[in-house]
């Protein structure tokens, strides 16, 4: 056979042949012989050990793991299945193209009068997209279980139960019920734990700005109770269409048929919708008024979602197939496999945004802060072409639209610039933020937003969902030269330590333990009080107040992730000669404190005994002893 490298993997010819994935089993199948799974034949506990297992196989771009015996469960379960862009391109190697090609002609329509020929095949790939209904009143293949049958897997130490990670809920619009108006995303589950009665409730978390918050509105209204069918498995189609930020118009079961290379297939018993070509589907009702405490769980920012009332769904049937198998990925500090789901999504839409909102370039939700948190962009600068002083104009009405589109509305840091004489990138996060701050006015270009939403995960502000924005806009020429050593001005300070270089332009400087924003309101005083006293220092626009200045300056990751999460802006934004004009707040030099604060939730650490106990499977003769050869 001959070798065919493919994105930096090694397949062979014939794996490159036309593949439609039916099922999930079909693609592990495949996976294997590409030589990238792995199959774990000893038993396995899913409290804590399948987490701890699949954390260090994923952060070594390993394998997909397919756990064959699951302690408590007759179902195999698989993980790390997008653990790597290449991985996932791989599996979406015959439809991923015609996919990119169906979107973009939904984004520019007039693409298709410019050159027709072209789209023939785009044709042919959205033939595939319309949902197939097959009548049934009974479901081959598909027997009932109950969610203690499924394997309840417990991701964190301090986690509330078990959790479906990779679920595909699917609701429809009580006003206007069918598969066209059906809403299907990836929304948290809790099987176990709390005051949830196993086999008969789960707890459904969802977020803001979720497309099933419209529908339960709606079901609440009518005074009904709205209908809910969780899939989990199937083609792994399905399971990226469920986290997919599509263009309005198109939904997520025409996606799934589009990128599956096969018709959506599904059918109704008892009301609710069953897709027949998921290994599990868990149907039920989420009564109006209906809560119960639901969490904490170890989430994608790095730290625990805490506990919450959130809706209750009664559970009214369980269905398997019965070579069922159980996906579940893990999430936690980033980069995780979900890091790989938003590179294909990336991948798959490519800038889709550029044609949502006029004068936009770029925009990058950055992954290393936990997604929503930070968002840098590139705009347009086209207001007064005719004005030789240059400042943003423009860019603030882009940030403002940014601010009201889609998910990138629940943005809390948003940088923006525009292009001058040099390209820049988004995705290159020392040279985007050098530009900026090389640019920046301290006294007009810091505009905030307060009392708004923000994440639903991000607990650096006022209360669930409540925090505030930050835009910073900054353009024309380079106003300064940026620091490359630490300045003077910020080494022996009274009651702050250790300043440490983090990037041209910005220091973090330890300080005392957080207790209050009325002693940290004090202390920040102080602190810009001791700068002023020495003179203006232009070259550090930024300082990072932090709890460790070692830790925040050691990786660029690690201060993105720290700053950015542990702040919130109009409470932990201070400056240095900080003055309002006109209820506009400037500054000299702007102070961040991201120190941890008594509010935040705790962030995620592993159980050392459980990585003990996991070396097991990494030892000679184990099914993960190969794996730790050639990647760990």
């Amino acid at each position: 056979m001959v070798a065919l490298e493919y994105a930096g993997l090694n397949f062979n010819k014939e794996m490159r042949s036309e593949r439609m994935y039916h099922s999930l089993e079909e693609c592990i199948l495949d996976l294997e012989k590409a030589g990238q799974l792995v199959r774990v034949h000893e038993e396995v506990d899913p409290n804590l050990e399948m987490a701890a297992i699949h954390m260090r196989v994923n952060a070594a771009g390993g394998p997909a793991l397919l756990f064959e015996n699951v302690k408590g469960s007759k179902f195999p379960a698989v993980s790390n299945l997008f653990g790597t862009l290449e991985r996932s391109k791989f599996i979406f190697r015959n439809t991923l193209e015609s996919t990119k090609e169906v979107i973009a002609v939904r984004n520019n329509p007039m693409s298709i009068l410019k050159n027709p020929i072209k789209h023939i095949s785009t044709g042919w790939a959205a033939s595939k997209a319309l949902p197939l209904k097959k009548s049934s009143t009974k479901l081959a293949g598909f027997k009932e279980i109950q969610i203690c049958d499924i394997p309840l897997i417990h991701h964190w130490p301090d986690d509330g139960g078990a959790f479906i990670t990779l679920p595909q809920v699917y609701t429809e619009d009580p006003e206007k019920p069918g598969i066209m108006n059906s809403n299907l995303g990836m929304y948290r589950v809790q099987l176990s734990g709390n005051d949830y009665k196993m086999n008969k409730e789960v707890g459904l978390h969802y977020q803001i700005q979720r497309g099933i918050g419209i529908h339960q509105e709606k079901a609440n209204k009518l005074g009904v109770p709205l209908k809910v069918s969780i899939f989990i498995g199937g083609p792994p189609a399905h399971t990226l269409a469920a986290i997919m930020p599509l263009p309005e118009g198109l939904s997520e079961m025409t996606f799934a048929g589009l990128l599956s290379g096969r018709n959506f297939r599904y059918s109704y018993v008892d009301g609710y919708c069953i897709s027949l070509d998921a290994d599990f589907v868990i149907t039920g009702e989420i009564h109006p008024g209906e809560t119960k405490p639901e969490g904490p769980f170890g989430d994608h920012i790095g730290y625990y979602s805490l506990v919450h009332d959130f809706p209750l769904m009664r559970v009214h049937k369980v269905y398997a197939k019965s070579n069922g198998i159980w996906p579940f990925t893990v999430v936690g500090r980033p980069p995780q496999e979900d890091t790989s789901f938003g590179d294909l999504v990336h991948e798959l839409t490519g800038n889709a945004v550029k044609y949502e909102i006029p004068g936009v370039k770029e925009v990058h939700a950055i992954d290393a802060a936990g997604v929503h948190p930070l968002l840098f962009a590139i705009g347009s600068e086209r207001y007064t072409p005719y004005q030789k002083i240059k400042q943003p104009a423009e860019l603030l009405t882009i940030a403002n639209r940014i601010l009201g589109t889609g998910h990138v509305s629940l943005a809390k840091y948003l940088f923006i610039t525009a292009e001058e004489s040099e390209p820049l990138d988004t995705h290159k996060e020392i040279e985007f933020l050098t530009y900026i701050l090389e640019r920046i006015d301290l006294h007009r270009d810091i505009h905030f937003q307060t009392n708004t939403t923000i994440d639903t995960l991000d607990y650096s502000g006022t209360g669930l969902n409540t925090g505030s924005k930050v835009v910073i806009a900054a353009c024309g020429d380079q106003k300064r030269e940026l620091c490359s050593d630490v300045p003077q001005q910020l080494v022996d300070l009274q009651n702050f330590k250790n300043p440490r270089l983090v990037m041209p332009g910005i220091v973090a400087i330890e300080g005392p333990e957080f207790l209050s924003y009325k002693q940290a309101q004090k202390q920040l005083d102080e602190l810009c009080s001791a700068i002023q006293v020495r003179g203006d220092m232009p070259t550090c626009p930024m300082i990072i107040l932090c709890d460790d200045s070692a830790f925040m300056s050691c990786s660029l990751q690690n201060f993105i992730w720290a700053t950015f999460t542990r702040s919130n802006p109009s409470h932990d934004i201070y400056g240095v000669n900080s003055y309002y004009e006109n209820k506009h707040w400037a500054c000299d030099n702007m102070i961040i404190d991201a120190r941890t604060k008594p509010h935040h939730a705790p962030p995620l650490i592993t159980d050392p005994s459980v990585e003990k106990n996991i070396q097991r499977f990494f030892e000679e003769g184990a099914s993960l002893s190969k794996v730790k050869n050639e990647i760990i």
